[in-house]
């Protein structure tokens, strides 16, 4: 008798195994399907995995979970974890305190956002029986140093045996109530920004990246952003998830993009145009182009750069690009614009034309 082949989590990937495991989950609202392959946000009172609660704000499918005890009547709180597992997120040649750096700055990255302020964290440290405690305590030195820095205060958590080393962290958060900043606000006719450059993990960006907490709640605090994500599994991936989330389309520009790694496109094709040897600067300019196309490759696919990718309205693009860098050093970039073209991604190149982005970026199980 043949043996049937069960389907694993490879075949599905990612983001259907998480639309699974949502819908499996007890009382969920049926006003709200997830939308493959990534489930919408639950609103109010359509909490996953019990009954109808009052105070849970948005359950599956933002950077956070919102909840709202009924004691405060000033903040919405945001709660995330995230783990960073040894073969996955780091090697066995990882130094502990830069393990630890970047488990909770995963969580802290979800929090900003949605533009809140972390206060709380819980650690569970999964670690071999040989294990050098070395390597176990400089763990706790990173996480101490980015906890004291951001003063986010590690409240408890558990170790234990197991096959190899990892670091599962779970944050706590707040915003003024009513005022968390979701994937699901972008309009039609709004503009898209990104902070930082992009493509840049496979230099090591993420392990040692500060999440842009400072930059979330600057944006929060004004209520600029109407949508907000963090880059983590790569630009395309990220931005089909909020374009998704708020059921718009988008257009990026190709030359606008930051990249990490390499002159941006728009800058190869002033350099072209500025040279006094036009074919001198062609001759180089083919070199660059293929670097450049690599890096712009890393930054829609590689993730993990830990990045704010968010909207803000026309009547406040032209205020923010103004006050950006009176604030702050890291770059802010104006990358494209929200459209009413549904699910539909568009890269617009430097001479206008038009390629519908495919859906491309890292998936775990894929």
């Amino acid at each position: 008798m043949k043996k049937i082949r069960q389907q694993t989590v490879g075949d599905l990937g990612e983001w259907a195994v998480i639309q699974r495991l949502v819908c499996a989950l007890p009382e969920r609202n049926a006003t709200h399907p997830p939308a493959s392959p990534v489930a919408k946000p639950l609103r109010a009172g359509s909490v996953a995995g019990g009954p109808e609660r009052a105070d849970v704000v948005v359950g599956p499918g933002d950077d956070c979970a919102v909840v709202r005890p009924a004691a405060d009547a000033r903040y919405d709180y945001l709660l995330k974890s995230d783990p960073v597992i040894e073969g996955v997120h780091f090697t066995r040649a990882t130094p502990g305190a830069t393990v630890g750096h970047k488990a909770l700055a995963r969580v802290l990255s979800d929090i900003a956002a949605m533009g809140g302020e972390p206060l709380w964290a819980l650690v569970n440290l999964v670690a071999p029986d040989t294990m050098p405690v070395a390597r176990v305590t400089g763990i706790y030195s990173g996480l101490s140093r980015l906890s004291r820095h951001w003063r986010v205060a590690i409240v408890g958590g558990d170790v234990t045996s197991g096959p190899r080393l990892e670091a599962h962290v779970f944050g706590v958060g707040r915003v003024p109530r009513g005022q968390a900043v979701l994937r699901s606000g972008a309009c039609s006719g709004d503009y898209l920004f990104v902070t930082g450059a992009l493509g840049g993990s496979r230099r090591g960006k993420h392990l040692a990246f500060q999440p842009r907490l400072a930059e979330g709640r600057w944006l929060q605090n004004r209520r600029w952003a109407t949508a907000m994500i963090d880059l983590s599994d790569g630009l395309a991936t990220d931005l089909r998830h909020l374009i998704r989330q708020s059921r718009v389309g988008a257009e990026l520009f190709l030359t606008s993009i930051p990249l990490a790694s390499a002159i941006s496109l728009g800058g190869l094709a002033r350099r072209v145009k500025q040279s006094a040897s036009r074919r001198t600067a062609l001759r180089g300019a083919g070199q660059a182009l293929r670097g450049a196309g690599q890096a712009l490759r890393h930054a829609f696919c590689d993730g993990e750069d830990y990045e704010l990718l968010f909207t803000v309205s026309p009547a406040n693009a032209a205020t923010l690009i103004r006050a950006w860098p009176k604030t702050f050093r890291t770059p802010c970039t104006y990358i494209g614009r929200i459209t009413d073209r549904r699910d539909v991604i568009e890269c617009v190149d430097a001479r206008g034309r038009k390629v519908r982005l495919k859906a491309t970026g890292y998936e775990h199980f894929r």
